[in-house]
């Protein structure tokens, strides 16, 4: 008989590649993780995990037996689902992990919607950028990510998630006021190619945006000045240290009188944002109602 929890701790060293970290994310010693992958060999009579210096790798049985995984971890959380249904599921704790923006824009709302429509509910919210927070899902340390589109993502077909869209918005040109382009109804990108510029870290799925932008008008933008936090991002653009992109939303209710924001010429670099759950966690009475004020709150 395979035990469910070391389905999960599979589907963590699938997910992480390396026992230390899926250890980390389950909050288990490694040598923990070690005992239950091999005790899942012995209760599958087959070799799951290859093991060397660079990490862990599933073997080829490791992998079929992942699908399986997933269909079964989805599975038990529709019955969880449906059993905290039967008892009502009135009343109870939902965490949520969302990036700074998605809080402002979506996370807050949707919490005040909830103390109207459903206030046995209570939502506890972390702030996690938009491409830690689906991890954070998948390892069972939140129940739902608000979170954007990163190269790398987990698709919308993977059979992990279950996601609801929200919104998607564009990125505007920030421009110091000086700058040639300034009186420009509309920035085309290519005549930025020769400036500096201002951007988030890399593997901030902002980043993605703004360099993919850029290769398609036809240049790599040459990135002098590095923040994650969109404030210091005008500022800097604002002193004339260079040229940024930064999500309209972002830019609401923020002080730009030192720089000039325009619209992107064509087709504008865009954020999507979705909101994601456990496979089979979304008909769960008290995620449920968080995924619709989610979506009420995006709509509006």
């Amino acid at each position: 008989m395979i035990e469910a929890r070391r389905l999960h701790i599979l589907r963590a060293v699938a997910d992480h590649r390396t026992v230390t970290a899926a250890a980390a994310a389950l909050y288990l010693t490694p040598s923990a993780v070690s005992q239950q992958l091999t005790a899942l060999e012995q209760e599958t009579g087959h070799r799951l995990v290859d093991r060397s210096a660079r990490g862990v790798r599933l073997t080829a049985a490791g992998e079929i037996l992942l699908t399986h995984t997933n269909a079964v971890l989805a599975q038990l959380e529709r019955a969880e689902a449906e059993l905290a249904a039967y008892s009502s599921g009135e009343a109870g704790t939902v965490t949520v992990a969302s990036f700074a923006t998605g809080i402002g824009l979506v996370v807050g709302p949707a919490l005040a919607r909830l103390a109207d429509t459903a206030p046995g509910i209570r939502v506890r919210v972390q702030d996690a950028e938009g491409d830690a927070s689906l991890p954070m899902v998948l390892d069972r340390q939140v129940d739902v990510a608000v979170a954007v589109e990163y190269r790398g993502a987990p698709g919308a077909d993977d059979p992990r998630l279950t996601r609801v869209p929200l919104y998607a918005e564009p990125f505007d040109a920030v421009l110091p006021l000086g700058h040639r382009l300034a009186e420009a109804d509309r920035v085309p990108l290519a005549e930025l190619a020769k400036d500096a510029w201002i951007g988030p870290f890399a593997g901030n799925p902002c980043h993605d945006v703004v360099v993919l932008a850029c290769e398609q008008a036809g240049f790599q933008p040459v990135l002098e000045h590095w923040s994650d936090d969109f404030r210091a991002v005008v500022a800097l653009a604002s002193a004339g240290a260079g040229v940024a992109l930064v999500p309209r939303s972002a830019l609401r209710g923020m002080d730009v009188s030192g720089a000039v924001v325009r619209p992107v010429e064509g087709a504008a670099p865009t954020r999507r944002v979705f909101a994601a759950v456990r496979c089979g966690a979304e008909g769960h009475p008290l995620i449920r109602p968080v995924l619709a004020a989610l979506g009420d709150a995006a709509a509006a």
